[in-house]
């Protein structure tokens, strides 16, 4: 069984930075981390492969300090890893994003079962994987929480809906995006970690995947972001204190001085 991990390298939460006159993320400088989601991804493909056999490729579309994020995910199990980098790629939004990996999967060959996970915690579209599935003409499910049954050319899923659950069965290769309660993420092993540090990454551009340069980056991104800011800080609220009379008829008070009643 040969399964692609797509991950992707995110700010810190707490440490996104914004550039107002760009419209986009300061990523120089800013701690970097594995989206979280895709902690989720790398996880259950290991375990697909500790089940069934076969190997596991992490892959991502980022910059050069995007490595970081591979070698982790190799330490934790993953067989190989591939870096897509060209300065080509910049400024990509989902479709370009999506493109340019399906492209990077294209030359990779033979696979069974591509993972991603739902969603990036710096865009939260839940676009990528689905948009991957579509370039490769592939069966996809979202918002996976449970791989039932998995064999040779075929897959058995849990989807996870707001009342419940769905089953879905589908042929191979095929395309899933999980959530984070489809397992718990393994800690990397000191073998693991060995591995990671000593593993050759190969990077692969524009040219080395065949895209087409009108598919990539800003040229092929037909998102337009007008403008980026941060949400104005709320008004702290006022608390009224004393006994619940007093308390009550100080609330009214307030809400017709508010005009509110």
């Amino acid at each position: 069984m040969n399964i692609i991990v797509c991950i992707k390298q995110v700010p810190a939460t707490t440490n996104v930075k914004i550039d107002e006159s760009k419209g986009t993320l300061k990523r120089e400088g800013v701690e970097s981390i594995i989206n979280p989601f895709d902690e989720y991804a790398i996880e259950e493909g290991v375990r697909v492969k500790e089940r069934v056999g076969g190997k596991v490729t992490v892959i991502t579309m980022g910059p050069p300090q995007a490595e970081t994020a591979l070698r982790e995910a190799l330490s934790r199990g993953c067989d190989d890893a591939i870096l897509i980098s060209d300065r080509a790629f910049a400024g990509a939004d989902t479709l370009a994003t999506s493109y340019t990996l399906a492209s990077a999967i294209k030359k990779i060959g033979s696979y069974d079962l591509i993972i991603c996970g739902k969603q990036a915690s710096d865009g939260d579209t839940a676009q990528v994987g689905p948009g991957i599935a579509e370039k490769l003409d592939i069966p996809h499910v979202s918002y996976v929480k449970k791989i039932e049954k998995i064999e040779p050319g075929f897959i058995c899923v849990e989807r996870m809906m707001e009342d419940g659950y769905d089953i879905i069965e589908m042929s191979l290769p095929a395309l899933i995006t999980v959530v984070k309660e489809i397992n718990t993420p393994r800690f990397p092993s000191l073998k693991g970690m060995m591995f990671a540090k000593k593993a050759q990454i190969p990077i692969w551009t524009a040219e080395t995947i065949g895209c087409d340069k009108n598919c990539i980056g800003l040229t092929g991104s037909p998102t337009q972001v007008m403008k980026i800011f941060y949400p104005s800080a709320r008004k702290v609220g006022e608390k009224i204190t004393g006994e619940p009379d007093e308390i009550a008829k100080q609330f009214v008070l307030k809400l017709k001085e508010h005009k509110i009643i």
